[in-house]
C-alpha cells in the first residue's frame, strides 16, 4: 500500500504523473547504482586498473532483475547502509570472481550522488518536454486574445484596462525564463561524482584522474575539477528553479481561481460533464484542478527549502544532509511536474469568456478611465491639479452610486475644457489598453524562429 499522497493509487494523478515517479522507482534507482559502477570498472579497465574481463562481466551483468533485491534489503537492515548490501549481491551475481573489482577505489557517495544526477538528468529531459508544451499553448492563447478586452486590477480592483492576450503573454514571458533558467543550471547540475573516501582519490595512482574523466564520459555527465561530496549548491540551484516553475504555475492557477469566481466569471478551468464541485451542492463548479496546482506549488516551495539546507555541511562528508536529499529530490521532481502537467491541461481546456470580461470592463461605468481624464484634463490644468478636480468625482460617483460621466459633465472645471464627445471617449476603455497588444506581439515574436 502507497504511504505517500503521491504514491496513492486514488490521488496519485493530482501530485504528479507516472513517466516522472517511473524515474525513481527502486528498481531505476537501484539500475542507476549499477549503471555508476558499471561506468567505473570500464573506465577502470580501460585503463588497466582493473582486468578487462573483469569490467566485461560486471557489466553484464549490472542489471537491476539480476539482483536478488531480498537479500539486499535485509542486508541494508542489518548494516544501515545502502551501497555495501549493493556490493555483495552484484558480486554474487558476476561469475569467476569478477565481484571482487566491483565499487575499486570508490565510495558510497560517489555511487548515490552521481545516481541522483543521473535521476535528475531523466528528470530534465521530461520537464522540457512540458517547458514546450508551455511555449506552443500559451503562445497560441496570447495570439487569440491579443485584443480580448478585461479589467486590469490591482490589489483586487479594477486599475486599468488590459488585454486577456497580454496578461497571458506576460505567463508565457516567465515560463521561457525558467527554460533559460534550467538550461543555465544543467552544466553545474549534470556533474559525476568520483573521488573516493574524502574526495582525495588517494587510493589511486596517476591515472585517478583519467579514469574519472572516462566514467563520466560513459555516463554522459560532466567531470568536475574536484570532488563535491560537501558541495551540493547544484542540487540546491536546481530544486530552486523547479520550485520557481512550480510557482508560476500556482500564480496562473490562483489567477484562474479568481477570475472564476461567480462575481467575476472570466475563465473558468476546463469542465467536462461528470466532474462534481461539491458533494452537497449540486450547483457548483469548483476549480478544483487549480486548487491542486496552488497545493503543489506550496509543498514545491517547502521541498526547496530543504535544498537549501544543504549548502551547510561539515568538514569532508555529512550524510545528515544525504539523507535529506534522497528523499527531497525525487519529490521535488514529481510535485512540479504535476504542477506542470496539471496546469497545461488547465490551459488546454481553458473556457475564456471575452463577453463577461467587457461587461465587467464596464462595471464602473467609466470609472476605470480616470486616469485617461485626468491626463486629458491635465493638459489644460495640470496633472496635479486634474488629479485632485477627477478624484473628487470618482468618490462622489462611488458614495452616492452617481454615474461617474454625468458628475464630470456637471463639473465646471471638467466641463470648461472636455466636451460630451471628448469624455465619452476618454470612457472607453477599449481605447485605453495602452502597448498591451504590441508587447504581446513582442514576446510571440520572440519566440518564433527564423
Amino acid at each position: 500500500m502507497a504511504s505517500h499522497i503521491t504514491d496513492s493509487v486514488f490521488l496519485k494523478d493530482l501530485y504528479g504523473t507516472d513517466e516522472m515517479r517511473a524515474i525513481f522507482e527502486d528498481q531505476s534507482l537501484l539500475q542507476k547504482w549499477l549503471d555508476v559502477e558499471v561506468a567505473l570498472a570500464q573506465a577502470e579497465a580501460a585503463l588497466g586498473v582493473i582486468p578487462t574481463w573483469a569490467a566485461e562481466e560486471i557489466t553484464r551483468k549490472g542489471r537491476a532483475e539480476l539482483m536478488d533485491v531480498v537479500k539486499m534489503k535485509a542486508q541494508i537492515d542489518l548494516t544501515l547502509h545502502p551501497i555495501v548490501p549493493l556490493i555483495r549481491v552484484f558480486k554474487d551475481a558476476c561469475a569467476d570472481g569478477a565481484g571482487e573489482y566491483i565499487h575499486y577505489g570508490a565510495t558510497t557517495q560517489d555511487i548515490m550522488d552521481t545516481a541522483v544526477v543521473l535521476q535528475s538528468k531523466d528528470a530534465i529531459a521530461i520537464i522540457e518536454r512540458r517547458l514546450a508544451d508551455f511555449e506552443s499553448v500559451l503562445a497560441e492563447l496570447a495570439g487569440k486574445y491579443r485584443d480580448t478586452l478585461m479589467a486590469g486590477r490591482t490589489h483586487g480592483q479594477h486599475a486599468l484596462p488590459i488585454t486577456f492576450g497580454f496578461k497571458v503573454a506576460v505567463w508565457l514571458d516567465e515560463f521561457r525564463r525558467h527554460c533559460a533558467r534550467l538550461n543555465d543550471c544543467k552544466p553545474r547540475l549534470l556533474v559525476g561524482q568520483f573521488g573516493g573516501a574524502v574526495g582525495t582519490l588517494a587510493s589511486f595512482d596517476a591515472d585517478a584522474l583519467a579514469v574519472r574523466a572516462r566514467m563520466m564520459t560513459l555516463l554522459g555527465l560532466a567531470d568536475s575539477p574536484i570532488t563535491w561530496h560537501v558541495a551540493h549548491d547544484g542540487f540546491a540551484e536546481f530544486a530552486n528553479v523547479l520550485a520557481m516553475m512550480s510557482g508560476t504555475c500556482g500564480k496562473i492557477a490562483a489567477e484562474i481561481i479568481a477570475l472564476q469566481k461567480t462575481e467575476v466569471w472570466e475563465v473558468e478551468e476546463p469542465f467536462n460533464e461528470g466532474k462534481v464541485g461539491s458533494s452537497t451542492m449540486p450547483h457548483k463548479r469548483n476549480p478544483m484542478l487549480c486548487e491542486a496546482i496552488v497545493a503543489l506549488a506550496r509543498l514545491s516551495f517547502s521541498q526547496s527549502r530543504n535544498a537549501l539546507d544543504g549548502l551547510i555541511v561539515a568538514h569532508e562528508r555529512d550524510w545528515t544532509y544525504n539523507h535529506m536529499e534522497w528523499a527531497y529530490v525525487p519529490e521535488l521532481c514529481v510535485l512540479t511536474d504535476g504542477a506542470l502537467s496539471l496546469t497545461l491541461r488547465v490551459l488546454r481546456g481553458l473556457r475564456v469568456h471575452p463577453e463577461r470580461m467587457r461587461r465587467n470592463a464596464d462595471a464602473l461605468q467609466g470609472l476605470m478611465m480616470s486616469e485617461a481624464v485626468m491626463f486629458a484634463l491635465g493638459q489644460f490644468v495640470g496633472k496635479q491639479t486634474a488629479h485632485d478636480i477627477v478624484y473628487e468625482c470618482a468618490m462622489k460617483s462611488i458614495e452616492h452610486e452617481i454615474p461617474f460621466r454625468q458628475l464630470l459633465l456637471a463639473d465646471p472645471a471638467v466641463a470648461r475644457h472636455l466636451t460630451a464627445a471628448q469624455i465619452d471617449a476618454l470612457l472607453d476603455p477599449a481605447r485605453y489598453t495602452g502597448l498591451a497588444a504590441q508587447m504581446t506581439d513582442a514576446v510571440l515574436n520572440a519566440g518564433r524562429h527564423p
